[in-house]
């Protein structure tokens, strides 16, 4: 089984904002950014999506241009950020910082969720995918997609970048 996982595209909030599960709105590019990224995707079975409307839009989108089915997953949504949600990175505490550095797994001073319970549940979810017949198109979260290629569960681990719009492919 093959699963793809695809980035939604840009996102229209101020760079270095948190905005993990805000239902943020797409920038004014995503048509642009749609119709660049279709020519490159794989060829899929089924296009699976977080909730979250940047994901689905997208998702949308691609399963009208390659007429396959669409389905959700609330599992593959982003990192739930509590009350650090739509703030920049710049004016959170230091000491919560700090707090979540030291115990980067497992620390929640945001209220929100862990990047352990964020793991569970997205790799949960992949599981669950990865016994699909053919070849599923997953538009999600860089959390999500960190999460899924992470070597080791420390920061260092989850320090790859993934740019809007890219995608990884994992063969099982």
């Amino acid at each position: 089984m093959v699963l793809t996982l695809l980035r939604h595209t840009r996102v229209d909030v101020a760079p270095g904002t948190c905005y993990g599960v805000s239902d943020v709105a797409l920038a004014a590019s995503f048509v642009r950014e749609v119709d660049a990224l279709l020519p490159g995707l794989p060829e899929v079975d089924l296009v699976l999506t977080s909730p979250l409307s940047r994901c689905r839009r997208l998702a949308e989108r691609i399963a009208t241009h390659v007429i396959r089915p669409l389905s959700e997953d609330d599992r593959i949504r982003e990192m739930d950020f509590g009350r650090w949600e739509g703030r920049l990175w710049n004016e959170i505490p230091r000491a919560e910082i700090d707090a979540w550095a030291a115990d980067f797994l497992h620390a929640r001073p945001h209220g929100g969720e862990s990047v352990a319970m964020l793991r569970a549940r997205a790799l949960d979810a992949l599981r669950d995918h990865r016994n699909n017949d053919g070849h599923t198109l997953i538009v999600t979260h860089a959390g999500v997609i960190k999460a899924a290629l992470a070597a080791e569960e420390t920061a260092a681990g989850y320090a790859m970048g993934i740019d809007f719009g890219g995608f990884v492919t994992l063969i099982y």
